[in-house]
């Protein structure tokens, strides 16, 4: 099973980031493999024949273009296929776990063919990812947004850019803006949105509030805001989602309730965020966004990264399954995923070490 990444990679990652950018330009593509090695995920030039993937179920029941490996992400030799007669010529079997039924009788009934992997994919969070019994030496690779699993896709990270560039961000008409589409009364986030209203205006949309928000209106809301409330709906080691990504791309400054600071700090640095827990109250933190409102010079700083560095996302679930076939190319030895309960559910836990106070 993977182990816990140490400390010495976001360590790393974070010297890498204010140390060394000229030396990152064009070379960084952090993608932490079941070896715990950074190194580059592209397709295998030595490969002998192409990677057959048969995508057992459509995730969420969603078909998506099975021709995209090649013309849109750039990976060579691999074939995706939905075909179920095939299943004894597959190379893996690709498996989202949220389409699984609890008796597992969806799965595949024949045996398993000797060369074929079957490949566990589950982007949710260990607080919404049910525990279907028996799953335990079923797979034999994990693909998560975990920094520890065999093909780690995370929500979205930093890509260099060619060049220097300068960037001034978008005009605002908002100081802070919140899209929630899950608004659960017994949610942290909530409780910490209810407390900072009273001291800031918070303009916040969503079905809960008669605000819905349409694709279109996305980017205009929150590219005019200055602050964004990227809160998490669970707290998980790694579970950093599009809420953070999309802010930081869009030009507004993600203000984040989720994992510790230093577990955001391996995807982005310490200075392109505000982490709630950094503020002893919420009226702390009302009074920060506040000064930084008034002091244009003190804002732009948070944007000092996007001199060097872009935003790239991960398009789920196409990409996830065209990372999947080019880590079945470069990686055939055996292995069994022994423990997947205790990996992903007793190691994925978040303690809150937040004060919380108003």
């Amino acid at each position: 099973m993977p182990s816990e990444i140490g400390h010495d990679v976001c360590r790393f990652f974070r010297f890498a980031i204010f140390i060394l950018p000229t030396l990152l330009m064009g070379s960084l593509y952090y993608m932490p493999s079941f070896q715990h090695l950074i190194k580059p995920y592209k397709s295998s030039s030595t490969a002998h024949h192409p990677i057959l993937v048969l995508i057992w179920l459509w995730p969420f029941d969603q078909p998506f273009d099975l021709e995209l490996c090649s013309s849109q992400f750039n990976i060579q030799g691999c074939h995706l296929t939905v075909d179920q007669s095939l299943y004894d010529k597959a190379d893996a079997v690709l498996i989202h776990h949220r389409d699984i039924t609890r008796d597992l009788s969806n799965l595949p009934q024949s045996p398993r063919p000797p060369h074929q992997k079957w490949i566990w994919m589950n982007l949710e969070s260990p607080s919404n990812t049910a525990q279907i019994p028996s799953l335990d030496n079923q797979f034999n690779v994990s693909l998560s947004y975990r920094r520890d699993a065999d093909i780690s896709v995370p929500y979205g990270r930093l890509v260099p850019v060619n060049q220097d560039h300068k960037f001034v961000p978008p005009e605002k008409d908002k100081l802070v803006c919140w899209i929630v589409s899950n608004y659960n009364p017994e949610h942290k986030r909530v409780h910490y949105y209810e407390q900072l209203q009273k001291y800031v205006q918070v303009h916040v949309y969503g079905d809960y509030f008669e605000r819905h928000v349409s694709e279109e209106e996305y980017k205009d809301i929150v590219s005019g805001c200055k602050f964004y409330l990227s809160f998490e709906n669970s707290m998980h080691k790694d579970y950093i989602t599009e809420k953070l990504f999309n802010a930081l791309d869009l030009g507004a400054i993600p203000i984040v309730v989720g994992p510790s600071r230093h577990n955001y700090e391996c995807f982005i640095p310490a200075d392109a965020f505000i982490h709630v827990n950094d503020f002893s109250t919420v009226r702390a933190l009302a009074k920060y966004l506040l000064l930084l409102d008034r002091d244009e010079a003190m804002y732009r700083r948070y944007f000092r990264w996007k001199r060097h560095f872009q935003v790239k996302t991960f398009s789920f679930p196409a990409e996830n399954a065209c990372l999947a076939c080019d880590y079945i190319r470069q990686n055939r030895q055996y292995q069994v995923l022994m423990n997947l309960y205790q990996w992903y559910w007793d190691k994925g836990e978040e303690p809150d070490k937040s004060l919380f106070l108003y």
